[in-house]
């Protein structure tokens, strides 16, 4: 790990510290493999500071957010699935997501930006689940038309 010291007799130079692998912050990866930084290649770059990693991490959740938003609206105007299995990969990538989020980024994004997000899964959550109702709905209805006809016999 290497960081970049900003004192006047050291200014903007790369010093190896490979000893402090403990900080907590955002791995920043590069699109080329690595970064180049005065003719050295880095591979990773660590921001410490919560408020330079927010842009960076909010840049990163969104792309994956419209992502997810797009596959899931796909999931949910597919009506060929009569089983329910699209209504519950709907689900499982809801909570897939947030529990990510959670995890991994929650203590660099805002508070806006949560909720944001939050709101527009709680519908599609919401949405996902009357649908599943309604298929169980018909699929017990099914079940009672089938029953009562052998029982008129």
């Amino acid at each position: 790990m290497y960081s970049v010291v900003l004192k006047y007799k050291n200014k903007n130079k790369l010093i190896d510290k490979n000893d402090n692998f403990n900080f907590k912050g955002f791995m920043m990866v590069s699109k080329n493999k690595f970064f180049k930084i005065n003719n050295c290649k880095i591979k990773y770059i660590k921001v410490i500071n919560k408020k330079l990693a927010n842009p960076l991490v909010s840049e990163k959740v969104n792309k994956k957010y419209t992502k997810l938003i797009n596959y899931l609206t796909d999931l949910l105007i597919d009506d060929n699935d009569d089983s329910g299995e699209s209504l519950q990969e709907v689900l499982n990538q809801i909570e897939k997501f947030r529990l990510e989020i959670k995890v991994k980024y929650r203590e660099y994004l805002n508070q806006l930006e949560l909720e944001m997000m939050s709101k527009q899964l709680i519908i599609l959550q919401k949405e996902a689940k009357k649908r599943m109702l309604e298929l169980q709905n018909k699929y017990f209805e099914v079940l009672n038309n089938r029953n009562n006809g052998k029982r008129c016999k």
